[in-house]
Order: structure tokens, then sequence, then C-alpha cells
């Protein structure tokens, strides 16, 4: 597959998306959360911005790219509290993954894209015994607006 027919595939990300998560107690208690996906100039970067409107959730921007090792891609994600990490990622058949191996923890998602790509399901894990063991962490639901 060629550099731009893999990156082609990203075009579904591409959008305005309403977030929910289960760090709400409830839908009427959840916070404004809004996530975007634009091509940068030139197609070869999806840059995603989200903002939370919660003081404890970070606002961030990730950059999505070919990994120039793997056949897959990288996420470089840069957060409001000064956090940067560096995801391994893949995207095949509506099922999109996230992960990462930290001296700290590790951390790990996966979601689907509905049929219709509507909405994109999923959960982050996070392990704290260099994966030996995982455990749910939260749900995030991506619902598309625009």
């Amino acid at each position: 597959m060629s550099p731009e027919d893999a990156l082609e595939r990203l075009d579904v990300f591409v959008g305005e998306w309403a977030v929910a998560t289960s760090l709400a107690p409830g839908p009427a208690a959840a916070p404004r959360a809004r996530t975007s996906f634009e091509w940068l100039s030139g197609r070869r970067f999806l840059v995603q911005r989200w903002e939370v409107d919660l003081p404890e959730a970070p606002d961030g921007i990730a950059i999505i790219g070919l990994d120039p090792e793997k056949d897959g891609f990288l996420q470089h994600y840069f957060d409001s509290r000064g956090v940067q990490r560096v995801y391994e990622m893949t995207f095949e058949g509506g099922l999109w993954t996230l992960e990462r191996d930290g001296s700290d923890f590790s951390q790990r998602f996966a979601a689907t894209f509905s049929g219709d790509g509507s909405t994109i399901e999923g959960a982050w894990e996070i392990s704290h015994d260099d994966g030996a063991t995982w455990e749910h962490d939260f749900d995030l639901t991506y619902t598309r607006v625009g």
C-alpha cells in the first residue's frame, strides 16, 4: 500500500465531533467536549484538536502521521498540562487503536466506527505493571456534528 493510500484511510476522521466520556456522573453533568480532525497542508499529517469545558480535563492537540518503521501510524500527543506522549496507532476496517508503553504506566485505546461513520465508540485501558494486567480507565464516544 502506498503512503498516500494509507493516509487516505484517515479521511473518515476529518470533521467536527462532540465527545462524551464515562468520567462524567451522568449526561446532565457531562462537560461540553469537542474534537476536530483536519489535514495539515500537504495531506501528510492529520491534526486533531480537542477542548473540554472541565478544569481537570486537558485540552490538547495531536499530530498523526505514518510510522516510518512499522506498518501503521504514530500519534504525537500534547496537552494543556504540558504532557507529551507518542502512541502507536492503527486504523483498519473501522477499528482505531492507540497504544503506548511508558515507564510510569502503559495505555491502550480501542474504538469502532459505526457503519455510517457518525459515531466512534471506544475505551481506554491502563496498566501499571508493564502490560501484564489491564484495567478499564474510561469510555469515549465521538458523535459527528460536522
